[in-house]
């Protein structure tokens, strides 16, 4: 199923571009009364998309929250969650600064805006931010969760793995007790991985009309406007993941090759949707395909999304 998910998927995309490109050639004139038609059938196209990222955000809460509960029951201890964790956290920080200084480099090396002669604003201008969220003690207070089923409802996964983890801990704590929770949400997290099986059924049509609604709306002229700034942009994704992929075959060998195929779906649906949240539930299942145990990538996967 998956390979054959990832065909349907490669072609929605190719099938996008042709009749994105199509259509905007059918249609467009250059007058106000072109672009508003084209723009409206873009806006129907988007519907596709769309829906697909509300079904993808439907399962991520629950799957966070059953995932972290389930991973921390199954460490065993509190020790065992805060080897796990600061290790985890450790390769976060050390892939964010190797991502940043290979930005710093490529962005001065390439200078991909340099020529594009884009407006600059004034000094004195804003960007009309609303800049009252941006104080450390809200920050800090808006990772702690007042209520569960409103951080559920608002999708902030942060606040989902705070809670997660108090009761992934207190799950351990009270031992024997607590083992039909766990059995719960293990039933939750399989119901969940099941749900998520239906809904990437649709990812190549979602792939297909997002990449439609792109070329019908601005036609094919946007590849080529942004063709050097895009390509200053894969270049530096291709050597992030030739430095990340190599520290992998440092720690893993020759199995890294094997990893590439079982997450190359997720990443081809993330990259299509431009949603990190659609590649979550199919990595998840790659990992543990893989041969993760389900300990460590229902903690690690969850605590690095957020």
């Amino acid at each position: 199923m998956a390979k054959r998910l990832t065909f349907y998927i490669l072609a929605g995309l190719v099938l996008g571009l042709v009749v994105g490109i199509a259509i905007n050639a059918g249609i467009a004139d250059g007058t106000p009364a072109g672009q508003a038609r084209l723009d409206s059938i873009a806006h129907w196209f988007s519907i596709l998309t769309t829906v697909f990222l509300h079904l993808i955000k439907m399962i991520i809460a629950p799957l966070v929250f059953a995932t972290l509960v389930v991973g921390i029951a199954h460490m065993g201890d509190t020790s065992a969650l805060g080897r796990v964790g600061v290790k985890s956290v450790g390769w976060f920080i050390g892939a964010s600064l190797v991502s940043l200084t290979l930005g710093l480099i490529l962005v001065n090396l390439l200078q991909p805006g340099v020529g594009l002669n884009l407006p600059l604003p004034a000094a004195t201008s804003t960007a009309g931010l609303d800049k009252s969220n941006f104080d450390a003690a809200k920050i800090i207070t808006h990772i702690f969760p007042t209520s569960i089923i409103e951080a559920m409802a608002n999708n902030d996964i942060l606040q989902i793995v705070v809670f997660s983890v108090f009761v992934g801990v207190a799950i351990t704590a009270v031992g024997e007790k607590a083992k039909p929770l766990v059995s719960a949400a293990e039933g939750l997290v399989a119901v969940m991985l099941q749900i998520t099986d239906y809904v990437m059924r649709f990812a190549p049509v979602a792939v297909f009309a997002a990449v439609a609604a792109t070329l019908i709306e601005q036609g094919p002229g946007v590849i080529g406007r942004l063709a050097y700034f895009m390509a200053s942009v894969y270049i530096g994704l291709a050597l992030l993941w030739v430095v990340l992929l190599t520290v992998a075959f440092l720690i893993i060998g020759p199995r890294i090759g094997m990893l590439i195929r079982y997450v190359r779906e997720p990443v081809l649906v993330a990259f299509s949707t431009a949603s990190s949240e659609a590649a979550f539930p199919r990595t998840l299942e790659a990992l543990d395909r893989f041969g993760v145990p389900p300990r460590i990538a229902s903690f690690v996967l969850p605590l690095g999304y957020s």
